[in-house]
């Protein structure tokens, strides 16, 4: 059973097929060397970029209130505007690249995220910014709806959980320097150049750029109608929830109950199209749309933590923001270990022990995060935390790995805007089930931890039932071939 689960949950080895195979798909062998490290650096600068530009600003947003003269609770949507507008068009521009071309619509992104960059430098009131922000939140969501369909054919198929280690390493790299890199630049320069600290990135990228996956326009008609409707579905179901959050309960709750049933007639309208924007043809697949919602519970499981422990650290246990800051720090530095050595397992272990043993793991450091005495000293938290970081670490890149390698060719795009779409979900959820627990007095204790243990518990089972399935359909298959004709 164990053999044939593992094979199940493995793509073809495709050093078994030969060369000179006329049917061999395209993307089965990577790029050829040197232009496949070229290409690594490339999506690498720019992922770092993205990643970077997206909480930089979060330290330096005291600053800005003070200077354009707006309340701290207005000058969030700094980030929140950013965080909106990217969920809202990560699936609509996946289909857009699958129009034009992957490399084409990353780098129009990147360019765009650029122009609207440089323009920071002459944001001297606050609609202006959000404008800004904007923009830049556009080019990014063009550049990352694409970025892990271009990552799946610059790797082998059978190096792809490689490339997907690599590019979770940029990512938690990227996260754990922008709120240091952030406050230098808040404390040595104008706001202004924390908005544009990361453009060279983009530049970078942009000179490595040929060396990127060729574009292969496909003759696929523009869906500009699901694609509209698409970002407003998000707008109002993500909008609703920062309302009812932020603002008036009443108010975000009828946006998000009305964004609810946009999205249940927008997957009607998207079942009878053949690529539709929101793939709700691969999340009828069992293994993809598993896959899926367990990266949402981890994701959401993942923030929870990471949001509410700075509260219990300062709040209950004594510590000030810089020493909270420090030792929250073995977190991003385990993942940064563990992920690039769980996507290189992932191409030889099956993804799903490896996800389903990294959520046992993380549930045991949850668990003991959350029941540590009131007064622990910095090594209880740090080892704590590098545990749970080991089995958060040991899921997310196996995870992705089956996500989007077991996605058709075609659709590769859109199964990575789904995992973009899912990541960018979780973190905004983990945000307002933190903010309801503060706001509720529970924020301080236990609680959090114990809801992001009961979330990865979730993503546990959802692996475990991908598992399942796989073996069914596996059993199914082998009887039904086994029948006389």
């Amino acid at each position: 059973m164990g053999a044939m689960l593992e094979a199940r949950d493995h793509e073809p080895t495709p050093a078994r097929v030969s060369l000179a195979t006329p049917t061999r798909r395209p993307d089965a062998d990577g790029l050829p060397f040197p232009r496949r490290y070229w290409a690594i650096a490339a999506i690498s600068f720019g992922t770092a970029l993205l990643v970077l530009d997206g909480s930089i600003a979060n330290v330096a947003l005291p600053t800005i209130a003070r200077d354009l003269g707006v309340e701290n609770s207005v000058v969030t949507n700094v980030v929140t505007v950013y965080q909106l507008v990217l969920v809202m068009v990560l699936l609509p521009f996946a289909s857009v690249g699958d129009k034009i071309g992957h490399r084409r619509l990353y780098q129009y992104g990147q360019v765009l995220f650029m122009i609207a960059s440089g323009l920071c430098l002459l944001a001297n009131n606050f609609a202006f910014l959000l404008v800004l922000r904007t923009l830049q939140a556009m080019g990014a969501g063009m550049a990352l709806s694409v970025s892990s369909a271009m990552v799946r054919q610059i790797y082998p198929a059978s190096k792809l959980g490689t490339g997907m280690g690599i590019n979770s390493v940029i990512v938690a790299s990227s996260a754990a320097a922008a709120p240091t890199l952030g406050g230098f630049i808040a404390d040595a320069a104008p706001w202004q150049w924390v908005f544009v600290v990361a453009a060279p990135l983009a530049v970078f990228s942009l000179l490595l750029g040929r060396a990127l996956p060729d574009p292969e326009p496909r003759p696929i008609p523009m869906e500009w109608i699901s694609g509209a409707w698409s970002a407003g579905t998000m707008l109002l179901v993500i909008g609703g929830i920062q309302v009812a959050t932020h603002g008036d309960l009443n108010i975000g709750v009828a946006l998000a109950l009305a964004g609810l049933l946009s999205l249940a007639l927008l997957i009607r309208r998207e079942r009878s199209r053949a690529e539709p924007v929101v793939p709700v043809d691969l999340l009828a697949k069992p293994v993809l749309g598993l896959s899926a919602l367990a990266a949402f519970a981890c994701f959401i499981s993942s923030g929870a933590l990471m949001l509410s422990l700075p509260f219990r650290l300062q709040e209950v246990m004594g510590y000030g923001p810089q020493e909270a800051g420090l030792l929250l720090l073995p977190f991003p530095l385990t993942m940064l270990v563990v992920s690039p050595l769980a996507g290189w397992l992932s191409d030889r272990v099956a993804p799903t022990k490896l996800g389903v043993s990294g959520m046992v793991v993380a549930i045991v450091g949850l668990l003991l995060l959350a029941f540590m005495p009131t007064h622990p000293d910095e090594f209880a938290i740090a080892w704590r935390l590098s545990l749970t970081a080991v089995g958060f670490g040991l899921f997310f890149s196996p995870n992705s790995r089956l996500l989007i390698g077991r996605a058709p060719r075609e659709r590769a795009a859109a199964a990575g805007g789904l995992l973009s779409t899912s990541r960018l979900l979780g973190q905004t959820m983990a945000a307002v089930v933190v903010g309801i627990l503060l706001a509720t007095g529970a924020g301080l204790g236990p609680t959090p931890l114990m809801v992001s243990c009961a979330l990865a518990v979730v993503a546990a089972l959802c692996s475990l039932a991908r598992f399942r399935t796989a073996s069914r359909t596996r059993g199914q298959q082998v009887a039904s071939a086994s029948q006389p004709t």
